[in-house]
């Protein structure tokens, strides 16, 4: 992938396109469905920077999605981490009031706004950039414990998903399975590939659909909104994941993800669609 020799373009979208061509002849082609993943809220630094990345600067990127209409899924760890990057620190807080009453604004939007589950508490057991991590190294009786404890919290305060999406994008193969069992889709991103490998997406593995995002529809919404286009100009009417970090978009002045957004608007899907598309998959399979 460093080396561009594996791509988004060449290794997934072109084969998936050529299936779709020999399956549907000249109905293979079709506007992309772009099913966007947002990370994450409460954002990993809202306790450390809550003035960059508190509830107020989501919410701008909030509207800025909705005016545009553009319905994503939120990523969201039922704890907040005070230094998560720290491996050595314990202490966490609860959702705090304003965070919850952003998910049940969230809740009340009638689907256009999806969950998933982030982790627990979002912090990495590793100190290394290149291995951060809250799952890597868990047994998988522990990986079983953290995966059930967090869905609990989750549902306390009316969350209930379908969806994971591992902090830093990172767990270890053996961990798929437990994730699997409990979830419908498993999300993923270009740190997942060393751990489990480059794979089309999206593609079932195991029990659950997994969906990572490649570079670069995996990034900032000014490297997004590039690749996209191409997509909609090709016309490849694929499921076809896109992640940001709205993080990211407020260091940016959300000028970028304006323009994105107004793009991409027109093309992308519901995830209460592909949950449905998975489901329906998952069915015809047994049958």
């Amino acid at each position: 992938m460093k080396a561009g020799r594996i791509t988004y373009e060449r290794n997934v979208v072109s084969p998936l396109m050529k299936v779709r061509s020999e399956a549907l002849g000249s109905a293979a082609s079709g506007p992309p469905r772009f099913l966007v993943r947002v990370d994450e809220f409460p954002h990993y630094l809202a306790w450390d920077q809550p003035e960059k990345y508190g509830t107020e600067p989501y919410r701008r990127f909030h509207e800025i999605m909705t005016s545009a209409g553009v319905p994503y899924l939120i990523a969201v760890p039922p704890r907040v981490s005070r230094s998560p990057l720290d491996p050595t620190a314990t202490e966490w807080r609860p959702v705090s009031d304003d965070e919850q009453a952003m998910l049940d604004e969230l809740r009340s939007s009638n689907g256009f706004v999806g969950f998933g589950l982030h982790g627990r508490d979002h912090r990495t057991r590793h100190e290394s950039p290149r291995r951060h991590s809250e799952l890597c190294g868990l047994s998988l009786g522990e990986t079983e414990e953290l995966l059930d404890s967090a869905l609990g919290e989750l549902r306390s305060f009316g969350v209930e998903t379908e969806v994971f999406v591992p902090p830093y994008n990172r767990f270890d193969a053996a961990q798929y399975e437990p994730l699997a069992a409990r979830f419908l889709v498993v999300g993923g991103g270009p740190e997942s590939v060393p751990l489990i490998g480059f794979h089309r997406t999206p593609v079932w593995r195991g029990d659950a659909v997994y969906l990572p995002s490649y570079f670069p529809l995996y990034g900032r919404a000014a490297d997004v909104l590039p690749a996209a286009q191409s997509l909609i100009d090709r016309q490849a009417g694929l499921w076809t994941p896109i992640v940001l970090h709205w993080g990211w978009e407020a260091d940016a002045n959300w000028s970028d993800l304006e323009r994105m957004a107004a793009a991409i608007a027109p093309y992308t899907a519901r995830w209460d669609d592909f949950l449905s598309a998975a489901r329906e998959s998952r069915g015809n399979a047994d049958r």
